[in-house]
């Protein structure tokens, strides 16, 4: 329960999954990078499942690089993360997807931040055009060491990215409480987050208020198929704008 867990900064757990690819129900780990109190922690490990030819060609890890580790379960670094994350908070950018490889490997998460819907969410003037995690470390300029597509640089990224989210947060609440500031956090990662901009295909560049009022139709198409896809922050914000049109304009 969120009373029982460390909602202090120092104690939050950034962490990183590289996996056989991005099927969450199939895929699995290979790379695992956790940072805390500074000290960061990195492995890679041998999954059930071969890693496809298009993780390799995004991560550079083959199934060669990983075919004499160990298992994540049952492996050190799974029974530090299990009493780890029963404690604190997990930061990932998009978080669902980390979670989703870590409970496939029995892990419970109770809290989690994710700085996806983080980004997102703290854009309310919809100016930066992307919110994954390298693309925001270039477009608030960070100067990290490491490489992109991989778990340990990545998890540098991420709290990079964490800092400059957690200073926004600070200013959009008015307060220096930690506990408050994170609390927040977490509630806004627990939910969908509301898409404002088409960020693809025709319509690209346009606000979803707008299309709901001109183009209805293509998003009420897109709304079936993100339903099929499961992408609950589209479903919600198709939704969320289409139920409003009327009512906006």
């Amino acid at each position: 329960m969120l009373e029982y867990l460390n909602m202090k900064k120092e104690n939050l757990i950034f962490l990183d999954t590289e996996t056989t690819g991005a099927d969450l129900e199939n895929d699995r780990l290979c790379q695992v990078c956790y940072k805390q109190y500074g000290d960061i922690f990195t492995e890679y490990f041998k999954p059930p499942v071969p890693i496809s030819i298009k993780s390799m060609s995004i991560t550079h890890i083959t199934n060669k690089t990983v075919e004499n580790k160990e298992a994540f379960k049952g492996s050190k670094m799974c029974c530090d993360l299990e009493n780890l994350l029963s404690k604190n908070v997990l930061i990932a950018h998009n978080a669902k997807f980390d979670i989703a490889m870590l409970e496939a490997e029995g892990l419970s998460v109770p809290k989690s931040i994710c700085t996806f819907r983080l980004a997102r969410y703290l854009d309310e003037e919809d100016e930066i055009p992307e919110y994954n995690l390298q693309y925001l470390r270039y477009y608030h300029g960070l100067e990290i060491d490491g490489s992109a597509h991989d778990a340990e640089g990545d998890v540098k990224v991420l709290a990079g990215i964490f800092d400059v989210l957690y200073k926004k947060m600070t200013q959009k609440l008015g307060t220096d409480d930690e506990e408050k500031i994170i609390t927040e956090m977490i509630d806004i990662s627990s939910k969908p987050s509301l898409i404002r901009k088409m960020p693809f295909g025709k319509h690209c560049g346009i606000s979803l208020k707008e299309l709901a009022k001109t183009d209805s139709g293509y998003l009420q198409w897109l709304l079936r198929q993100k339903e099929e896809d499961g992408d609950e922050d589209w479903v919600y914000s198709l939704h969320y704008w289409l139920d409003r049109q009327n009512s906006l304009f």
